[in-house]
């Protein structure tokens, strides 16, 4: 029995599949896991708590986890042995969520791309056809991560506390959201993962998205991450193509592809949820 996941800062999806490929249950959903932001402590407990994961947990013989914040040495080790002690019997592998993007989005193994994650975080590296590439380390949602979830987040409460939203948005997004200042004040600075409590307001840009304001805010910041992360990459984009992974990304198609053209860079695949391509990737290598 093999598990894989796909995990980012918000849930992480497991599917559980035998030696061929074929899907055995339901998908399972858990909080997301990131072992940059998650103490130990807290990442036994989001695992333990999957009544279906503790169902199958002795059966499991590989797990395969791709996760945000699993780009560094230290985290990335701390969560492998939490996965080893908590599936006895299985081997696992621990990746950083960017590889689940470029195994998912790529059209041959061996197709070399500009790999975007746009979803609760972000992130962009060169894949060779063989290895990753990246010039830019992480300094996480606090300092970087345009045109994510908790950027977009930001960047909406910002603009209602500024007062430059649309009189009509603003009402709506205080509908929509407690935006009492204390309330917002204690998510962000007194419980966990800020970042997916801030990409918890995204959703209101696709609910919204005839709007001029909230489609020049998306076009703005795929810009910002556009000049910050993929032409960092100048030499490989006149080659590939750029791919794109995660939520925010598959949303939004329309500005990424209009961003692309006005900077010079040719726009590839989507894929909302890279999980699916990772089974068809795992179960032809064993």
């Amino acid at each position: 029995m093999i598990l894989i996941a796909d995990s980012g800062s918000t849930k992480c999806d497991w599917i559980v599949v035998d030696n061929n490929g074929k899907q055995l249950q339901e998908k399972i959903r858990t909080s997301g896991l990131n072992p940059e932001i998650l103490k130990e402590k807290k990442l036994y407990k989001t695992i333990r708590k999957s009544e279906e994961l503790a169902a199958i947990k002795r059966n499991v013989t590989h797990v395969f986890f791709y996760g945000a914040g699993c780009g560094t040495e230290n985290p990335r080790l701390m969560l492998k042995g939490i996965l080893e002690d908590v599936f006895q019997n299985a081997e696992v592998e621990v990746t950083e969520d960017t590889m689940a993007a470029v195994r998912a989005t790529l059209n041959s193994d061996d197709e070399a791309a500009v790999v975007c994650i746009l979803g609760t975080g972000s992130n962009c590296s060169y894949y060779d056809g063989t290895r990753l590439h990246q010039k830019i380390v992480s300094l996480g949602y606090t300092l970087m991560d345009d045109a994510s979830g908790n950027y977009y987040g930001k960047q909406l409460i910002r603009d209602y506390y500024f007062h430059h939203m649309p009189e009509a948005i603003r009402v709506s997004f205080g509908d929509k959201y407690n935006m009492d200042a204390d309330y917002i004040k204690y998510n962000l600075y007194k419980q966990p993962s800020p970042n997916a409590y801030l990409a918890n307001f995204a959703e209101f840009m696709f609910l919204n998205k005839d709007s001029e304001y909230i489609q020049n805010m998306i076009k703005e910041g795929v810009r910002v991450f556009a000049r910050n992360m993929i032409l960092q990459f100048k030499n490989e984009i006149e080659k590939v193509p750029v791919h794109f992974a995660g939520s925010i990304a598959f949303f939004s198609q329309e500005e990424i592809r209009a961003v692309g053209e006005e900077l010079g860079f040719k726009v590839g695949n989507f894929v909302r949820r890279p999980i699916e391509g990772l089974v068809a990737y795992h179960t032809k290598r064993l």
